[in-house]
């Protein structure tokens, strides 16, 4: 079964609500203990899409089986050129290589828009994790653990940092052209 990749849509909102409702109600990974509903996902979708941070979906005949997305990691300007990813997939597609391929586009679009840094923030992230297993294999190396972090389903759990370099990372001075350069300087930002 072949895998599309492409940009999410306002009309993907209902299925991605679901999916994600799934991952609050029966995962770890999420932190939040009610799912949001459909307008709560579609104001977070707008608020991405007009920072022009990328949103994916994955879609496998025709159905959304999962989506990522990368967003500001802290609202600070001196961390303009950082993204945080999430990336939830359908209860019934994983094992299925779609978060791998949600993840390679996810970061070869903020590579594009000239982010140094995307930050992998995981929840329940202990070593055999799916995630932290997944981040792993893209590149990404350790930075951080959070114990206890989060209580939910009766226990505590961990929080995992993990960061992968994009771009020349911190070896180089901002590209003046990157998005995230050229929103912050639209803004009457100076460096």
């Amino acid at each position: 079964m072949s895998i599309v990749i492409r940009h999410a849509l306002p009309d993907d909102l209902d299925r991605i609500t679901e999916i994600y409702a799934d991952a609050v109600l029966n995962g770890t990974a999420s932190y939040e203990l009610e799912p949001p509903t459909r307008a709560d996902m579609g104001t977070r979708y707008d608020v991405l899409m007009d920072g022009g941070y990328p949103y994916l979906v994955a879609e496998r005949e025709g159905t959304i089986v999962g989506y990522a997305y990368a967003g500001p990691f802290r609202a600070r300007p001196a961390y303009r050129f950082v993204v945080e990813d999430s990336i939830y997939v359908a209860p019934d597609a994983k094992g299925a290589g779609i978060g791998k391929a949600l993840m390679q586009a996810l970061i070869d679009e903020s590579t594009t828009l000239g982010f140094r840094q995307i930050i992998a923030v995981i929840g329940d992230g202990h070593a055999d994790s799916a995630s932290v297993r997944l981040h792993e294999r893209l590149g990404f190396h350790h930075t951080g653990r959070m114990e206890g972090s989060g209580y939910k389903h009766g226990r505590w759990l961990d929080t995992v940092f993990m960061q992968l370099a994009l771009n020349g990372g911190a070896t180089l001075s901002p590209d003046p052209g990157s998005m995230p350069e050229r929103r912050f300087r639209a803004k009457g930002g100076q460096g």
